[in-house]
């Protein structure tokens, strides 16, 4: 049987793709591996969303359960990444929907010229050092107090280095309206602290790993019942 920790732990790992083919031929336990390999992105994103951890965690289940009921369905025309990341953008704003919390911004034209488009990474002193555990609470702070699309964005963005295009597919928005919707978020962090914040930004909003291991036995679990149900389904049809 395919340890999934051994495989993705080895010199040339499986691809999303690769691995999504051995599922689908079979290989269930198989999905640990993209499970492990993306929680912490969809967490980021739904947290960006949601604004609550809990309810992040919860929506990564249902995308990733709901994902592996649809594997099918990927057809390879983006990448698994996107598709599955923009899955967890559906769950999250339909869950945000259901709270009437979300307004979404309208498209503007505002050009992104901007020149501390990319904040520059400050060296650190031993007494910044020492205090970037405070920097990093008021980072996370200052992102939390962003409006809902802005702060979507910077994490994908920023945080999460996902390219412009591959952002815009996951939210279904124009490239443009990536632009610009970054070139604000940005400014608006700029004008609180994150010039000066002496820190790696991707130390923010960590996914531990014991909340991994959370997030995968229970997909295994719901997965296992849906395996069940359809195995039952097909028995009584027969």
């Amino acid at each position: 049987m395919v340890n999934p920790a051994e495989v993705a732990t080895s010199q040339e790992p499986l691809t999303d793709e690769e691995v999504v083919t051995r599922v689908l031929a079979g290989e269930t336990a198989m999905f640990e591996i993209v499970m492990r390999r993306h929680n912490q992105r969809l967490y980021r994103v739904a947290r960006a969303i949601l604004r609550n951890d809990n309810e992040a965690e919860d929506v990564m289940q249902d995308a990733y359960v709901r994902a592996y009921e649809h594997l099918d369905q990927f057809a390879g025309r983006a990448k698994f990444s996107t598709w599955l990341t923009r899955i967890a953008v559906h769950e999250a704003l339909a869950r945000q929907h259901r709270g009437n919390r979300y307004q979404e911004l309208e498209p503007t034209s505002e050009r992104e010229g901007d020149p501390m488009d990319r904040f520059a990474s400050l060296a650190p002193d031993p007494e910044q050092q020492a205090s970037n555990s405070e920097i990093r609470r008021l980072l996370e702070e200052a992102v939390e107090k962003l409006p809902d699309a802005y702060r979507t964005i910077f994490m994908l963005r920023d945080v999460e280095d996902m390219s412009t295009t591959d952002a815009a597919e996951v939210l279904e928005i124009t490239e443009e309206n990536v632009k610009v919707r970054l070139h604000r978020a940005r400014a608006l962090l700029r004008k609180s602290l994150y010039a000066r914040a002496g820190m790696e930004r991707k130390e923010a909003f960590n996914f531990h790993a014991v909340r991994c291991d959370r997030v995968v036995k229970n997909v295994f679990e719901r997965i296992q019942k849906h395996v069940s149900n359809t195995d039952d389904s097909r028995a009584r049809m027969q």
